[in-house]
């Protein structure tokens, strides 16, 4: 069969021309990319249907997002059935956004958007000392992220225009000032209360488990003994280490680069200077200018009639407080440590005890003596050949992994089979690992201490495939990629490797337990004959009270204060149980102006919220939002 095909190319690409031709003929070029496989339709919203694949994306873009942020986080949360159904969640909010966007002709202005990316921290962080942003970073940051600038920035003006869809109802709230009351003293409320706790710990000496007690709890509960599922894998690391191997540099080489590079890399040269400074506020009038300027003309032509009492006139006249007590000294620099015009200003004098100036900077006008000039050193080719190897070496590697993680991301993807191509190609080492799982264990280095290939090893396509992983970037200048030559499951672990855990999880069901019965029994006593109840000292509970647990505020809270004194009881879970007698209601403290603004202003942003989230409910049923997927059981309990 595949000698035919081979044998007549031609006659299979003419029937594989009338094949395809007619499929583009009667269903059209957007037909034929709609047969493309996207999975079940999820959600929809305004008639527009959101895939099984587009949910699939936007949750690893979600958990990418987040690793990013936080390299610790455990990545089992993010797998998880609750985690990516809040993904589908926020996915059609903003298709829901979007919506009202086109549907009320929002527009973004060029200017809206060149102030978010003003205060953007991910720009921000890639501008210089001068305040310029660093392009080629910026695209390189960009790229990382699958994205050009263009792409970043319509991104930015499409997340200003969703946030003004729920923002004007959120800015626009507004709280009357009696309602704020109720609710903020609401809320700080503080009563008076007496809490008997009946702890499950002091109960556990009374536990004796049975065998069949142990048996019976291990059944009942096989997730609470998993051993989590493992990989024994295959990986290669390809970096600027493995990028150097076979580079040799030659001797001609060395001393082309040495005769470019010499003044560079030998040291730069350093001045050493002293100022006045006459200050000029940034935004001051031209007069004030004017007349800055004028003191500068001044003290220049002082400095000139007697160079020998600059420091003497630094110390009286100068206002930059830092160098005048040392008659204006600023000791030696080099190029890129001063602004810029002080800096030119400097490096252009000839001689020692030159004098220029006025100089005009961002500070003011400065008048300049030269004092010193430190120049380095020439090394001769045979001192500077060490270092000069070692930077053309890099610069060298640095080309070559530009290039080799290029046919390494190719290979490893198209080759998804097997390792060994790349390594071949490459000459790179294929190393191995067991009992890989898939969040690092502690003390783990290299790839698998890397959140990322963790995920790409434990992903369906390489599990199940036993496909290679796409190529990861687990640092600068280094890449891995793997594949799963074995792999176990997550499986319940035999009963006599965690009897040990099995009777410490029974022994603390059956003390809680305890600790609940003894707790009940006391609460109808005392309530049946108040007199014999034995409490300890009463203390304030509050909703700011971190001394009792969460339960035992909100049951004590929760009493009716008609009804006073009131004993409640409080199931605290595996913690035990509590009886809670509240006596009366304690006023709160008065509150400084201050704080009951800044109180007044936190309940009315709650407020906006919560009629942001009821707009939002609207906006869904206007434009029909509907999601297809059942909610996970634990997410319904929450």
């Amino acid at each position: 069969m595949f000698d035919f095909v081979r044998k007549h190319t031609k006659i299979m690409q003419f029937l594989l021309f009338l094949l395809i031709v007619p499929s583009f003929v009667l269903f059209g070029l957007q037909g034929y990319e709609r047969m493309q496989e996207k999975g079940e339709t999820v959600a929809k919203v305004d008639g527009h249907e959101i895939s099984q694949l587009d949910w699939d994306n936007a949750h690893k873009a979600e958990v990418d997002r987040l690793r990013e942020q936080m390299p610790t986080l455990d990545a089992k949360m993010l797998d998880s059935a609750e985690a990516r159904y809040g993904t589908l969640e926020r996915l059609v909010r903003d298709r829901v956004l979007a919506a009202a966007v086109q549907n009320s002709n929002l527009m973004v202005t060029d200017q809206r958007v060149a102030r978010e990316l003003q205060g953007n921290q991910l720009i921000a962080a890639l501008r210089g000392a001068d305040g310029k942003l660093d392009i080629e970073r910026y695209r390189q940051l960009l790229a990382q992220r699958g994205m050009t600038p263009e792409m970043f920035e319509n991104q930015v003006r499409n997340d200003v225009a969703l946030t003004r869809v729920l923002g004007g109802v959120t800015q626009s709230a507004f709280a009357p000032p009696s309602q704020v009351g109720v609710a903020v003293n609401s809320f700080f409320e503080r009563r008076e209360a007496q809490v008997a706790r009946f702890n499950a710990a002091d109960y556990k000496g009374k536990v004796t488990p049975t065998d069949a007690d142990l048996q019976a709890f291990y059944k009942d509960n096989p997730k609470l003994f998993q051993a989590p599922e493992q990989a024994s894998i295959e990986y290669l690391v390809l970096d600027l280490a493995a990028a150097q191997q076979g580079i040799t540099i030659n001797e001609a080489d060395l001393k082309t680069y040495y005769e470019q590079n010499a003044s560079r890399i030998g040291g730069q040269e350093e001045r050493r200077a002293s100022h006045i400074l006459v200050a000029v506020p940034k935004g001051a009038p031209e007069a004030d200018k004017a007349k800055a300027r004028a003191k500068a003309d001044e003290l220049l032509a002082q400095v000139k009639k007697n160079p020998a009492g600059f420091a003497e006139l630094a110390k009286k006249n100068s206002q930059d407080e830092g160098s005048a007590q040392r008659g204006g000294d600023l000791d030696f620099f080099t190029r890129g440590a001063m602004v810029k015009p002080f800096e030119d200003a400097v490096f252009a004098m000839k001689d020692k005890g030159e004098i220029a100036g006025p100089v005009e900077s961002e500070f003011g006008y400065h008048v300049i003596q030269l004092t010193d000039v430190k120049v380095p050193k020439q090394r001769t080719f045979e001192e500077m050949k060490p270092e000069l190897e070692a930077e053309l070496r890099k610069q060298q590697a640095q080309k070559k992994y530009a290039e080799a993680a290029e046919s390494f991301s190719n290979t490893v993807y198209e080759q998804s089979e097997s390792l060994k191509p790349a390594a071949d190609k490459l000459k790179l080492q294929i190393r191995t690992a067991e009992k890989v799982t898939r969040t690092p264990a502690p003390n783990t280095t290299g790839p698998t201490a890397n959140v990322k290939f963790l995920a790409a090893l434990f992903s369906p396509d390489a599990v199940e495939r036993k496909r290679n992983t796409e190529a990861v970037e687990i640092g600068p200048n280094q890449m891995a990629a793997g594949r799963v030559t074995q792999y176990s499951p997550a499986r319940t672990r035999p009963f006599e490797e965690v009897k040990d855990q099995v009777r410490e999880q029974v022994v603390a069901a059956k003390a809680a337990e305890l600790a609940r019965k003894d707790g009940e029994a006391k609460l109808a006593a005392w309530k049946a004959s108040p007199a014999t109840a034995e409490l300890p000292a009463a203390v304030p509970v509050s909703r700011m009270d971190a001394g009792q647990p969460r339960q035992v505020i909100e049951a004590a809270l929760r009493a009716d204060p008609a009804k006073l004194p009131a004993l409640v009881g409080v199931d605290l879970g595996a913690e035990g149980y509590a009886v809670v007698k509240v006596n009366k209601l304690l006023p709160r403290d008065t509150v400084a102006p201050q704080q009951a603004q800044q109180e007044a202003g936190q309940y009315t942003r709650a407020w906006g919220t919560a009629e942001a989230m009821a707009y939002y409910e609207v906006l869904k049923n206007r434009f029909k939002a509907q999601i297809n997927v059942p909610r996970p059981k634990e997410a319904v309990a929450q």
